[in-house]
């Protein structure tokens, strides 16, 4: 058994900390910031992530996951340190590294023997490198002689589906340049080694950049699929067949083949820009990438555009209510970071509508995140209360309550009577086509 500290306790660290010590090891998960530490302590997660919670109650019952605050400690303590902190866009899309440079800084400070350093964080190629010079550096100054190694092990987490997806992933990455830190990575994993997960082992810059390649491709398959839906809409054809037929074709899958208002979340727009700033360092241009970035922006408008053209010709905007059925970027998760809702409700609220929002975990995140736009909001209890007296639904997040939702009840309460599914829930239910002025994502 290993000790593994990990540093940072967002959606990387916290499930990555959780599912190691479900793995038999011995954790520390440590963040700066105390409050969070005190809670989690206390068995309250930061965010809602299913079945989370039930993992870290166990293992702290079991005496194999501490929280901390003390980074001294944690790397002492440690013979394997994941970093797991934040890596921001700045504003020329480009990754933020302080906080991966501040850990690794403080690791060099307080190490006391051999530790193998990992980046679990997405970071731009080149930053386990990066990360080596810091703490070596570190070690230099205060004259220390210890051994390590850098590993790249990035994530592969869905929100919503993280802790299935670290208990079961589809495979585990390892860039090192040690057999020593390779076979370590691998006793850590051994659970997953155990069930033949299948483990790629590469150097550093190729581990990095399979992260920030796969995200690439699965936000141009989005983009992609999206504007065909946009094509179909003009020409009369209906992109879910479009989409099955596609994904018939084993070269291409059917997976993320779902047209829809756009991508959003903690990965997909962060990381895009991410790999197109890295490649004009190196003279590159990727163009498909960047054109997916450009379409995701051009799907928002457009959704937002159809609502309120459509909308004006009976309502005027200035005394026009709409119904919100979801704020997260996706089921299963309260993560509203880069959210397409962000946009389209902005949008309304630009032409003079009232917003009346509800999201089964949203909520909370909404208030803050579009504070300056409050006295247009009204945040509700469930969907049939944010119908209430409101022009128009429109549903962005496919939860699956809203799937079962009594659409008479729902009518019943509305003023007017538009329907605009943005994620297809609907799409197959001819029920809804003769309740609703009914409009989908090219179907």
């Amino acid at each position: 058994m290993y000790n593994i500290g990990v540093i940072g306790t967002g959606y990387v660290g916290l499930v990555q900390g959780v599912i190691m010590a479900e793995f038999g090891m011995n954790v520390i998960c440590m963040d700066v910031v105390s409050e969070k530490i005190e809670k989690l302590k206390k068995g309250i997660l930061p965010i809602y992530e299913p079945g989370l919670k039930e993992l870290l109650d166990k293992n702290v019952t079991s005496g194999r996951l501490h929280f901390l605050t003390d980074i001294q400690e944690t790397v002492e303590k440690s013979d394997v340190i994941f970093i797991a902190v934040g890596t921001p866009p700045q504003d020329d899309g480009s990754a933020d590294l302080q906080y991966v440079q501040a850990v690794a800084k403080s690791i060099g400070k307080y190490m006391n023997g051999y530790k193998i350093i990992v980046d679990k964080s997405t970071v731009p190629v080149g930053t386990g490198k990066i990360v080596r010079d810091i703490v070596q550096e570190e070690l230099d100054r205060r004259g220390g002689n210890f051994e390590f190694d850098i590993v790249s092990n990035p994530e592969f987490l869905r929100e919503g589906k993280a802790v299935r997806d670290c208990l079961t992933p589809d495979r585990v990455v390892i860039g090192a340049e040690s057999e020593k830190a390779v076979d370590i990575m691998k006793k850590v994993y051994d659970v997953l080694y155990i069930n033949q997960t299948p483990f790629l082992i590469t150097n550093l810059e190729t581990a990095e950049m399979i992260k920030y390649a796969s995200n690439a491709f699965l936000a141009v398959k989005i983009s992609f699929i999206n504007e065909m839906a946009l094509l179909a809409d003009k020409v009369g054809a209906n992109i879910q067949e479009i989409a099955r037929g596609m994904g018939m074709d084993g070269r291409i899958s059917p997976k993320f083949l779902h047209a829809g208002p756009g991508y959003g979340g903690s990965c997909f727009p962060k990381d895009t820009k991410a790999i197109a700033d890295i490649a004009h360092q190196y003279d590159e241009q990727l163009l498909v990438i960047e054109a997916a970035i450009k379409a995701n922006e051009k799907q928002k408008r457009k959704m937002s555009e159809r609502i309120i053209s459509t909308v004006s010709q009976e309502v005027p905007l200035e005394h026009a209510t709409f119904a919100i059925w979801g704020l997260s970027f996706k089921p299963e998760t309260d993560d509203m970071r880069d959210a397409p809702s962000i946009d389209i409700i902005r949008a309304l609220v630009s032409v003079g509508a009232k917003i009346r929002a509800y999201c089964p975990e949203g909520l909370k995140e909404a208030k803050w995140r579009l504070k300056d736009i409050e006295d247009s909001m009204t945040y509700c209890r469930n969907e049939y209360e944010a119908a209430e007296g409101a022009d128009a639904i429109i549903l962005l997040t496919e939860w699956h309550q809203f799937r079962g939702a009594y659409l008479n009840k729902v009518k019943d309460v509305m003023k007017n009577d538009y329907f605009f599914d943005l994620r297809n829930v609907f799409s197959k239910n001819i029920e809804v086509k003769k309740i609703f002025k009914y409009s989908g994502v090219g179907c």
